[in-house]
């Protein structure tokens, strides 16, 4: 007799990953010399800085280890000390007073978002975001039995949502997912924009997810807003794993309205118990490594402007602003109309590795492609001419 497999056994792949692996997979027969520019496989498909940790992170966790710390349990929210830290964080950066008592570490973004979503939100509930999206959103809100309602955004609201689209919505989602910057087009709202929807939100009863792991990686065009100074009713998600360049780890945060502190506090103890004690000694001192990461963001920033001027020349023309992040949301409707293909030709011919749109938008992403600008320097240098020479230009 067949047995029964769950309905959230069906939840799509997240393409990057696969990518990531055909990549690596290209890498292991790729001979000698094979490209003009002398340099391997361009790896412009993951959300993944090419640095590591910050130096006096990993000093903290030797020091810690060679003290013997049992790195045991800690309670389900974390470190007493690391949420301080991030509460004050929040003080320092936006001026937002946030107790450590409404802070929950987690075990990265990733193991943030169920905890929100279970604890915010019922099965058959709708929570609206902005396609193009990041994937996961759609994919955990399924699996976990609630409906995903999609916001088709385009180049004329900059790929977020806006006001009047909120507006419009009837009845009220149980539930909005905004990330500023976002991922894949590295656009923000601006700051009177985000202040407005995080209102609205709060008055029409919609719980607002606000997605801030890219917080930190912007650029000077938009300013930054968390909407945990703007919303006693928004759940703020961050993360150690972009601007801390700590992917690995697995540390993320989250900040917490009051009546949503002891559900998600009862949903971690069950669910993951805590985040890894050595993962939270690392973030904790992380704080202290400013100048290192500030040097990270000025090398992202160096490659973001060597791509906008050198792919439209290349025929890559319709690109996103960038405002933060480290990504390009390319528009390839002019060259095809299916980017896995596409992308697949552009891995094996050209050697660079890029995620296609449909990763982030079923209905409309087989025109677009996501390129990521947080690899070494030369690689980002070499991109436009690998793609000239690919697209016949």
């Amino acid at each position: 007799m067949a047995l029964k497999i769950g309905r959230g056994a069906s939840a799509p792949p997240f393409l990057v990953m696969d990518v990531i692996a055909a990549a690596n997979a290209r890498a292991a027969v790729l001979p000698p010399g094979a490209f003009a520019d002398g340099l391997g496989i361009l790896r412009m498909e993951v959300g993944q800085p090419g640095t590591g940790a910050p130096r006096g992170a990993a000093e903290a966790v030797v020091a810690a280890l060679e003290a013997g710390a049992p790195m045991g349990y800690t309670e389900a929210f974390g470190l007493r000390s690391l949420r301080e830290r991030i509460s004050a964080h929040y003080a320092e950066r936006y001026g937002a007073a946030v107790p450590a008592e409404r802070i929950a570490v987690t075990v990265g973004a990733s193991g943030a978002f169920p905890l929100a979503f279970l604890a915010a939100f019922d099965p058959g509930d709708a929570v609206a975001m902005a396609a193009p999206y990041y994937p996961p959103y759609v994919n955990i809100l399924t699996a976990l039995g609630m409906r995903p309602q999609i916001l088709p955004c385009d180049a004329a609201t900059r790929w977020q949502p806006t006001l009047a689209m909120l507006k419009a919505l009837d009845p009220r989602p149980a539930g909005l997912i905004l990330a500023s910057p976002c991922n894949p087009a590295g656009t923000m709202l601006p700051a009177e924009e985000f202040i407005a929807i995080a209102r609205w939100c709060e008055a029409e009863g919609v719980r607002l997810i606000s997605d801030e792991i890219y917080h930190g990686l912007t650029y000077g065009t938009v300013e930054e807003r968390s909407a945990a100074a703007h919303s006693s009713s928004a759940v703020v998600v961050n993360s150690f794993s972009k601007y801390f360049s700590m992917t690995g780890w697995r540390i993320g945060w989250l900040v917490l309205p009051e009546d949503l502190v002891r559900p998600v506090e009862c949903l971690a103890q069950n669910l993951f118990i805590n985040a890894p004690h050595v993962a939270q000694v690392a973030a904790e001192a992380a704080f202290a490594c400013r100048p290192e990461l500030e040097a990270n963001i000025a090398r992202y920033r160096r490659n973001r402007d060597a791509l906008l001027a050198g792919l439209p020349a290349a025929g890559l023309d319709r690109l996103s602003p960038a405002d933060g992040a480290f990504y390009l949301w390319a528009d390839i409707g002019h060259l095809t109309n299916d980017s896995p293909e596409f992308c697949r030709r552009l891995l094996a011919e050209a050697g660079i590795a890029a995620t296609p749109g449909v990763d982030f938008d079923a209905a409309r992403g087989h025109r677009f492609l996501r390129l990521s600008y947080c690899g070494p320097e030369a690689d980002m240098a070499a991109a436009p001419s690998r793609i000239a020479h690919f697209l016949g230009q």
